[in-house]
C-alpha cells in the first residue's frame, strides 16, 4: 500500500520551516502533498494561486501542491492520503496540534496524524514572524527560500507603488 501523506496551512508566505517540514515527511512516505487552504473568513496576505506557485518551486521534487476548501480530512482522503502531517515549533504548539489531531481522528479514523518536531534551525520560523519582518522592512532571506524572497519583495514593491498613487 501506497503511504501518501497530507500537509496542510496557509502557506502565506512558504517559509523554510514548511520546506524542511515537507522533506522530513517525504522521507518517511511515499508520495506527499501539500495543500493549501483556502479560508473564507481570513484575508490572505499574498493570493493563492501565487502561494501554490511558490510552493511547486520550493518543494522537493515529486510533492503534488493543491489547493482546498473545507476540512483538511476531507481533502486528505480526496488526495488519497492515509496520514495527516503536521509540524510542532514549541511547546505551546503541541496543545492545539493534539487536540487537533484527536478530532481528526474522529472525523477521519482511517487518517493517522504524524506530527513532526521543527528542527532548532527552523523551530521560531513562522509565516506570520515573516508578515511582520517584511512589513517592517526586514530581512526576510533568513526566513523563507530564494524564490519566496524575491515575490514579497516584489509584493512590496507593488504595495508601496499604490500606496503612493492614493495618498
Amino acid at each position: 500500500m501506497v503511504r501518501i501523506g497530507f500537509f496542510a496551512g496557509s502557506f502565506d508566505p512558504p517559509t523554510l520551516g514548511h520546506v524542511e517540514l515537507a522533506r522530513r515527511a517525504l522521507s518517511l512516505l511515499d508520495e506527499l502533498v501539500v495543500g493549501v487552504g483556502r479560508h473564507a473568513e481570513k484575508t490572505p496576505w499574498l493570493p493563492i494561486e501565487q502561494r501554490l506557485e511558490l510552493l511547486r518551486q520550493v518543494l522537493p521534487a515529486g510533492v503534488r501542491v493543491q489547493a482546498f476548501d473545507g476540512l483538511a480530512v476531507a481533502a486528505a482522503r480526496a488526495a488519497g492520503a492515509r496520514f495527516l502531517v503536521r509540524g510542532l515549533r514549541s511547546a505551546d504548539d503541541t496543545s492545539g496540534e493534539l487536540q487537533m489531531a484527536r478530532a481528526n481522528a474522529l472525523l477521519a479514523p482511517e487518517l493517522e496524524t504524524l506530527l513532526l518536531p521543527s528542527s532548532a534551525a527552523c523551530a521560531h520560523i513562522s509565516s506570520r514572524l515573516v508578515r511582520e519582518v517584511q512589513r517592517g522592512g526586514g530581512d526576510v532571506t533568513l526566513f523563507v527560500p530564494p524564490a519566496v524572497a524575491a515575490a514579497l519583495v516584489a509584493d512590496s514593491a507593488g504595495r508601496e507603488r499604490g500606496r503612493g498613487r492614493s495618498g
